[in-house]
């Protein structure tokens, strides 16, 4: 007689259950997930969470108080990573947003010739009739060489040559492209750091877009406005530019500064009296843009080209569309 042992059978009928258990749940599709014990991460936030509730049960008011400093906290951080996030794409997108004043020379003529030995020669000029005087060519560069000297003397300032393609007989070149080349051949005049910041404003075909446009070249250069703005001319325009051309574009006077230099002895009593009948048509037409001012302009663009203003200072679009004989009446960045 064959012996069985009970322990042995019932052993292996468990063995079986457990086989066919498992090979049901494979057919089914279904598959038995064990138990994950709970971490110490989750015990310990339950346990944080358990005792905030109870605190505040126990004093609302301080764990209110506490709640919104701690928030407080986290945003002026994250302001501060913004801000400095701002700042480097500013210096990444504005080659010179380090730079907070302008200084600018408003051009007068075009330099046509070929050999830059001969910059003080009128012959090496453009010059309408008005303009043809003795020393009349040792006024440009004494221009450029005030300019440059504004610039040197501050680090944080733009240096922008201001004039377009104002003469057809001239050919396709601009004022301001005429007075940076000169500035190049001249070394800067001894100041050779300033011809890393030392630009041109191509498109300006009268005293109030030289100031207009290169504040807004100021804006596509640096990625914001000026602070302090020098501007370089004959002395008897002073008074246009730092009263008539600052103040229709509501720039605050004591931030605006003019640095003027003599015209010709040939010239100054033709130049005076041109001066009044320019500065009398600003004063009816401050924004030059109806009248014999406006004629001018369109005179003065011979080779037709596209004024790509006020697309790299859209905050102050308004006031290129402006046009009245009262100032301005819109918001401006630097009010």
């Amino acid at each position: 007689m064959n012996q069985y042992s009970f322990g042995s059978s019932s052993n292996n009928t468990n063995k079986a259950s457990s086989h066919y258990a498992y090979q049901s749940d494979i057919e089914s599709g279904a598959v038995r997930k064990s138990r994950k014990p709970k971490t110490l991460f989750a015990k310990m936030f339950k346990s944080l969470g358990t005792r905030l509730h109870h605190l505040f049960r126990l004093h609302p008011i301080l764990v209110f108080i506490v709640c919104i400093s701690f928030g407080i906290t986290v945003l002026i951080l994250l302001s501060d990573a913004v801000t400095y996030k701002k700042n480097d794409l500013d210096n990444d997108v504005y080659p010179f947003a380090n730079l907070k004043n302008l200084v600018m020379v408003a051009g007068h003529s075009v330099y046509t010739s070929s050999n830059c030995g001969k910059i003080d020669k009128e012959e090496s000029w453009f010059l309408e009739s008005y303009q043809k005087h003795p020393g009349q060519a040792a006024t440009f560069l004494s221009h450029i060489e005030k300019g440059v000297e504004a610039a040197g003397k501050d680090d944080e300032s733009l240096l922008l040559f201001s004039g377009g393609e104002t003469r057809k007989e001239a050919g396709p070149r601009s004022e301001a492209q005429s007075y940076w080349a000169v500035a190049e051949s001249k070394g800067w005049f001894g100041k050779d750091d300033v011809r890393s910041r030392a630009l041109t404003e191509e498109h300006a075909r009268d005293s109030f877009e030289n100031l207009l446009f290169s504040v807004c070249r100021f804006r596509e250069l640096t990625g914001s406005y000026p602070q302090n703005i020098t501007v370089v001319s004959y002395d008897f325009k002073e008074e246009r530019f730092a009263h008539l051309h600052r103040s229709a574009m509501g720039f605050p006077e004591s931030r605006f500064f003019y640095l003027g230099t003599p015209a010709s002895l040939s010239s100054k009593e033709g130049a005076l009296k041109g001066e009044a009948i320019v500065r009398a048509q600003f004063q009816e037409d401050p924004y030059g843009c109806v009248g014999s001012l406006w004629r001018k302009k369109l005179k003065r663009d011979p080779f037709h080209r596209t004024i790509p203003y006020p697309n790299g200072c859209p905050e102050i679009r308004g006031l290129f569309r402006y046009c009245g004989s009262a100032p301005y009446p819109g918001s401006l960045p630097w009010n």
